[in-house]
């Protein structure tokens, strides 16, 4: 993917080198006080649990509508560094930077479309461990959207994961990454995770799975509308990037490389087919509304 000549986000910080101590879910200040549902979103990685009903407060107590939301605002990566260091620390970090900031005038311009504005996201690096409104990170989990504080969470060293474990390799799929994570937060900004965890913390455990999937679905298509708003700068096997790392990180195809069987009631992401589609769909049409309904 043709990004070189793009900017880089200043919406980026960096916890890379901090130290962090040991685990669970703490911060957020009180993020289990207020039972709003929203599940906690991550790419979908063998391995990783998606932790079911998780409850997050939301920065201020916003409920968001469509097209509304208070967001987070631009901020200095901490640490020392600027965002511009942030991202500018290696090819990797830099490639991720200009990933979001071609979401960020992507989805301004769609927002603008519609009559309404886009608040971006923040995103944060951090390597091996790191600590989000939502609790702790660790590089197990994969990236992640965190709700709480709008913010994408990524240690770069899940790109050579996805080129050593998975076979996606190449650039786009990295951007596949970043674009489904800021699908989460499109899904925030229009209310569909407050939606979908509504319904959640009503359901079965299968029948909330079910909701998940669809929301996953949801994001794998965003990253394909966004792809597809940038087609002039897709570059030849791009695309066949992508579907190979949405095809590898399929739940059936994960359960099946790591337990040799296929819960299917268990799924949380999708199947390998279904994200395939998802993230088609998005490419052909280019339209946020083809993204519904697609568990």
């Amino acid at each position: 993917m043709r990004l070189d000549d793009y900017r880089m986000s200043d919406n980026v910080s960096d916890q890379r080198g901090q130290s962090f101590g040991g685990g669970g879910f703490g911060g957020g200040g009180g993020i289990f006080g207020l039972l709003f549902g929203l599940v906690l979103s991550r790419f979908g990685i063998g391995g990783v649990v998606v932790l079911g009903l998780l409850y997050f407060l939301f920065a201020g107590g916003g409920m968001l509508g469509t097209g509304g939301g208070t967001g987070v605002a631009p901020h200095q990566a901490t640490g020392g560094k600027t965002a511009q260091q942030a991202c500018t620390v290696d090819a990797e970090s830099r490639f991720s930077c200009q990933v979001l900031a071609s979401t960020e005038d992507t989805w301004s311009q769609i927002f603008q479309e519609r009559g309404q504005r886009y608040t971006p996201a923040s995103f944060t690096f951090y390597g091996g461990r790191g600590k989000s409104g939502c609790g702790a990170a660790q590089s197990a989990m994969g990236p992640f959207y965190c709700p709480t504080d709008n913010s994408i969470y990524l240690d770069t060293s899940f790109y050579s994961e996805l080129r050593s474990r998975f076979g996606a390799a190449g650039d786009f799929a990295q951007a596949y990454v970043i674009a489904h994570e800021v699908g989460h937060h499109i899904q925030y900004l229009t209310g569909a995770l407050e939606r979908a965890s509504s319904l959640q913390a009503r359901a079965s455990t299968a029948e909330a799975n079910r909701v998940q999937v669809g929301v996953e679905l949801q994001a794998d298509c965003y990253a394909g509308v966004w792809a597809a708003r940038n087609r002039n700068r897709l570059e030849p096997g791009d695309v066949e990037e992508g579907m190979r790392a949405a095809e590898a990180i399929g739940d059936d195809t994960l359960q099946r490389q790591s337990q040799g069987r296929v819960v299917p009631e268990s799924f949380t992401h999708g199947t390998s087919a279904q994200r395939m589609a998802a993230l088609r769909k998005g490419l052909e049409t280019g339209d946020p509304a083809a993204c519904q309904n697609l568990g």
